[in-house]
């Protein structure tokens, strides 16, 4: 398959899938547009992270469709997607998924839960009694994801400052869920290192110049142990994190000024802020959202809701972030990001 990055467009009345196709130098061309079978939310911006996510093996992207409670399973071809399956999320107003193998387990923010699927000749097959509550009524949980080797299963819950984790058994059986306090206030987007490290953002309620990140060893009991307690990047609304692909840097987006800050993640899994403005999408303008780094690692990318555009940066050996380019083409109500 060519490398590629997609969007949802998050519409009321018919959400659709938007595919760029990727060139050599990181640049984005128009690939097509490809409804869901579902509807979104229609608001300007989806309050999650991993809205939309692509399969280890890059064969299947999985989107949330908050406005009609289901997910939508498409097959990904070298011409473009398939739509290939669509299934009920077990829950009302999903906002984000994870996918580790043939397993698959959507995180949904109405009465707030987890509930499962398995991954099978392009069907998606709900897992009886699979559902799990969060820690609370209110939750208002942010994102799901696998650990690496799809042992426990992680979700950030904003509403209560909280994390939870959950043991995954051998039939696919989320155990928990064991919760922990969050370092930080508002924990919301996060990234799994190889080795078990949780880098976490926190957003501290949008106050200014507050955004932080805080890192956290996860066993393989699921057990979490604070080992960077919020390291500070001096700017606002931080959300989203994206981890390079050798897991030394970590990337995230503030949606207070429309800027990227990175981080070292250092041998003992500690976080050290390395540029509080590596790049920008329009320093101090409010928009940039969910985030990704592509498949061979070479390129980030962001979408900026307000600006309607998504954003590309080359990652650099040492971590830095040079522009590739802005490519429009996209709705004010744009959410997720994936990139092969």
């Amino acid at each position: 398959m060519s490398p590629a990055v997609y969007v949802q467009t998050n519409d009321a009345t018919g959400n659709e899938v938007i595919g760029f196709s990727r060139t050599g130098d990181g640049a984005l061309a128009p690939q097509g547009r490809y409804p869901t079978g579902g509807r979104g939310t229609g608001l300007p911006h989806l309050a999650s992270a991993g809205s939309v996510v692509l399969s280890h093996d890059g064969r299947w992207l999985l989107v949330v469709n908050a406005g009609s409670d289901e997910l939508s399973l498409f097959a990904v071809q070298p011409d473009g997607l398939r739509l290939a399956d669509r299934a009920g999320s077990g829950g009302s107003k999903p906002t984000s998924v994870a996918v580790s193998g043939a397993l698959v387990y959507v995180l949904n923010n109405g009465t707030p839960n987890i509930s499962g699927f398995h991954l099978a000749d392009g069907k998606l097959a709900a897992i009886p009694d699979s559902t799990r509550p969060l820690s609370s009524a209110d939750a208002d949980p942010a994102q799901v994801l696998f650990t690496t080797d799809g042992t426990v299963l992680i979700v950030t819950e904003r509403g209560t400052d909280t994390i939870s984790s959950y043991l995954i058994d051998e039939r696919g059986y989320a155990q928990g869920p064991a919760t922990v306090k969050s370092w930080g206030q508002t924990p919301y987007g996060f990234g799994l290192t190889a080795d078990g490290s949780l880098i976490v953002s926190e957003a501290f309620g949008g106050a200014k110049g507050e955004a932080a990140a805080s890192s956290y060893a996860v066993s393989g009991a699921g057990e979490l142990t604070i080992v960077s307690g919020s390291v500070g990047d001096t700017r606002s609304e931080v959300c989203w994190v994206a981890l390079t692909k050798d897991d030394r840097f970590a990337y995230v987006t503030n949606f207070g000024d429309g800027t990227v800050s990175s981080y070292e993640i250092t041998a003992d899994r500690s976080l050290r802020l390395r540029d509080p403005v590596a790049a920008s999408a329009g320093q101090g303008e409010k928009g940039i959202r969910d985030e990704a780094i592509s498949g061979d690692g070479r390129y980030l990318y962001a979408i900026h809701a307000d600006a309607q555009k998504v954003f590309g940066w080359a990652v650099g050996l040492a971590g830095q972030l040079t522009p590739v380019g802005e490519f429009g083409g996209v709705p004010g109500t744009v959410a997720g990001l994936a990139a092969s």
